[in-house]
């Protein structure tokens, strides 16, 4: 369970994950792409705290700088489980943010998930995780893969699921320091949206490993291309989602401490560990913690 002060917060993880490859297969009628990708949770997280309120106001004490709460998808997705669930109680939100805004590491929609599962459990909701998932999906595409917290192979616009078990791997991870909007680069002209699609089979030999939106980002961001080209020099190198931070894969931790400790200024690099499942779900009740 989580951990609890005296002042009646509690505190849940809401972990980062990579993009492992994503492919734009095509465009829907209504807009969005169709995606194949795989999600794959990591051990780096923020730290979502919630007190629950007998008022039924959702408040944000602090919040990020420049961002009104009414966008604050923490603050939405309280809002519309209360709404879903027609509970009469409210509560107080604050994130301790540890991962890029803008990175393309989820971190946005996995804070939204854990106030999902959070207040779920806090409120005495128990609506399941497949409610809970529909309840996200409004909030971002990425919502529901840390509502079930599994990393996943994904189809769609990255809303049907299907969880995987990888194998144990260390990434070091890079903060080239510039926020990357997804919505530019998904409506980029030059952006390749007709990938044949591929199969959770040749993902797991090998021959799915390219993210489509890599080119785009490239060109369009200077210095996301810098810390691609830095970063490759040591492994091989690439993006996750439509965001500033880039990965890859190291044999250990010793390995990737040593290319973290090399990272140029003003980039910033941590490792991380895969972790198939979501930290999430050890702090919930285990009839609720589904996948």
């Amino acid at each position: 369970m989580p951990g609890n002060d005296d002042t009646g917060w509690s505190r849940w993880p809401a972990p980062a994950k990579l993009n492992l490859f994503l492919h734009v297969v095509g465009r829907r009628a209504d807009g969005y792409h169709e995606l194949q990708t795989v999600f794959r949770l990591l051990d780096f997280a923020d730290e979502v705290a919630i007190r629950v309120r007998a008022d039924g106001r959702i408040e944000r004490p602090v919040g990020l700088a420049g961002l009104a709460p009414e966008q604050d998808l923490v603050v939405r997705a309280a809002r519309a489980l209360r709404h879903a669930s027609g509970t009469p109680l409210g509560a107080d939100i604050r994130v301790d943010k540890r991962i890029p805004a803008g990175g393309g590491l989820g971190g946005g929609s996995s804070d939204a998930a854990t106030v999902l599962r959070a207040l779920d459990h806090l409120w005495g909701l128990r609506l399941g995780v497949d409610r809970l998932a529909a309840i996200g999906l409004p909030l971002g595409a990425d919502v529901p893969v840390f509502v079930r917290g599994r990393s996943a192979w994904a189809e769609g616009i990255g809303d049907r699921l299907v969880p995987l078990d990888l194998p144990p791997q260390t990434y070091v991870v890079l903060d080239s320091a510039e926020a990357v909007p997804t919505g530019p680069v998904f409506a980029a002209p030059e952006l390749t949206r007709n990938t044949p699609r591929t199969t959770i089979r040749s993902f797991l030999e090998g021959s799915a490993t390219r993210n489509d939106l890599e080119p785009v980002v490239r060109r369009r961001h200077p210095a996301v291309d810098a810390a691609l080209a830095w970063l490759g020099r040591f492994s091989t190198a690439r993006l996750t989602g439509s965001g500033g931070c880039v990965f890859a894969p190291v044999a250990d931790r010793a390995a990737g401490e040593r290319i973290a400790a090399a990272c140029p200024s003003p980039w910033r690099a941590f490792i991380a560990e895969a972790c198939d499942r979501s930290p999430l779900l050890d702090r919930l009740p285990a009839a609720g913690a589904g996948c």
